[in-house]
């Protein structure tokens, strides 16, 4: 049979799927602890072992080999705009959408300091935004002027005011620096344009990123690395709800991906208020967002997790716990392989992702408030309303292997006693059993239709 091989190689581990196309089936999956300090393709390897093992009864043929990875800490940026809560905020959920982790976000004019502390993040890519086209641009000709001179070895996406484009274009020439300009990620006040930067991000990061982190052996042996894992999670989100020209898609619907290190969320859906008399506010959301809450974590960032939610949340999930939440929290930080091994654990775990879900969902979604005016209240939102979402999905370790996965993802819903988040109220609640959103999303890129059916057929309905 004609198959697909779908790599994704992880900060943890190295994970693949076999497809077989002619019947739109996955035939088999394994994953192997990824190798990126030595030669990322050991790793593989010992995955794609497993694997021919699993399918030794299948006559398979691996016709292709698409790959999306987030080894050596994925796609690591930062974020430069003019205002904090425009542009800077902008160039944030660009960078986010295409699958980074933004290690810092910088506005206004760059100081000596910034640079250094720019240069000891270590960023892969610079995404450098600033004033809506035909504003202000003296900041990010600034910007761009001591990037060129301070930071010589990390690719620039410039998506700024328009009318700085050729002067930026000179600096970054005189100093031979690796740039790419694209429109403006903020072209007019609170309208964002974020896919033309994030379509300059994976290309740099196909080309760039992939070989400075020692990943060439693995471009040789694959057709490409298409895209950063997370990016490859969203584009199967967007195909799932979106359909294609032969495939009806199901709809609005949100991804909860609750994590080591992070949680994500992932949203498709325009986020318009559903109520009348409501009045939007604020940025303009993009219609495929995705968030990243590193301080909500299951093991590296569980000490965080305590300190960003009280422990009082914590026990309304699990109100008789047998652990100090922050003494319990500090060890899963330092022992981040383990896997709980009685119920009191279990608990304990559930109790945190709960957490993590609640948050996560909070920071993600739109806020309703009451706003007085000469003419009387009226509610302003600010952010995307997905109360009316018709799906959740639900993935990462702890969702796939818990026994209560349901209970999990309802810590995320719509909570009367917080009514001004606009978290979905009454979806119908999916689990990725089979880890296959990031590879359904690389298969996408090619058979998207095919992709679609797949993701319809193995997503687990939880009611």
């Amino acid at each position: 049979m004609d198959g697909l091989l779908l790599i994704d190689f992880g900060s943890t581990y190295t994970k693949l799927t076999a497809v077989d196309l002619e019947n739109e089936e996955i035939v088999g999956n394994a994953k192997a602890l990824t190798t990126v300090e030595s030669d990322i393709m050991i790793g593989f390897d010992n995955a794609f072992k497993i694997l021919k093992e699993k399918c030794k009864d299948k006559d398979i043929d691996f016709k292709e080999r698409l790959a999306c990875s987030s080894a050596a800490g994925g796609l690591k940026m930062v974020a430069i705009g003019l205002v904090p809560d425009l542009t800077a905020e902008a160039a944030k959920r660009a960078a986010l959408g295409a699958g980074s982790r933004i290690l810092g976000v910088y506005s206004h004019e760059l100081t000596l300091r910034e640079i250094r502390d720019i240069i000891q993040k270590k960023p892969d890519i610079i995404l450098l935004a600033g004033g809506t086209d035909g504003g202000e641009k003296d900041c990010i000709i600034h910007n761009a002027r001591m990037i060129a001179m301070n930071i010589k070895d990390v690719p620039v996406v410039v998506a700024g005011n328009k009318n700085a484009n050729d002067e930026i274009e000179e600096i970054f020439e005189s100093q031979g620096a690796y740039y790419r300009i694209v429109d403006n990620v903020m072209p007019k006040i609170n309208i964002i344009n974020v896919e033309p930067a994030r379509d300059a991000i994976r290309e740099i990061f196909m080309k760039k990123i992939v070989e400075a982190k020692g990943m060439s052996n693995a471009e040789k042996f694959i057709n490409g690395i298409l895209m950063p894992t997370p990016a490859a999670v969203l584009n199967a989100a967007k195909v799932l709800a979106d359909g294609t020209d032969k495939e009806e898609g199901i709809g609005d619907l949100v991804i909860v991906d609750i994590g080591g290190a992070t949680t994500d969320i992932h949203s498709i859906a325009d986020g318009e208020p559903t109520k009348a008399g409501v009045m939007l506010t604020g940025l303009q959301e993009p219609y495929e967002k995705r968030t990243v809450e590193g301080d909500l974590g299951m093991r590296v960032s569980a000490e965080s997790l305590s300190q960003a939610v009280p422990t009082r949340k914590i026990k309304k999930f699990a109100p008789n716990l047998k652990y100090d939440v922050k003494e319990r929290c500090h060890y899963l930080s330092q022992n981040v392989s383990e896997v709980p091994q009685n119920y009191d654990e279990i608990v304990f775990d559930e109790a945190i992702s709960m957490a993590a879900a609640d948050i996560a969902m909070e920071r993600h979604v739109g806020v309703i408030e009451d706003v007085y005016t000469p003419m009387g209240r009226i509610y302003s939102q600010k952010g995307k309303d997905l109360t009316n979402v018709k799906y959740l999905i639900g993935t990462g370790g702890i969702l796939v292997y818990s026994e209560n996965p349901e209970k999990i993802l309802k810590a995320s819903l719509f909570n009367e006693e917080n009514p001004k988040y606009l978290k979905p109220m009454n979806p119908n609640l999916l689990i990725d059993k089979n880890y296959i959103l990031s590879s359904m999303g690389l298969m996408a890129v090619k058979y998207p239709n095919k992709a679609i059916r797949i993701l319809k057929k193995y997503l687990i309905n939880l009611q």
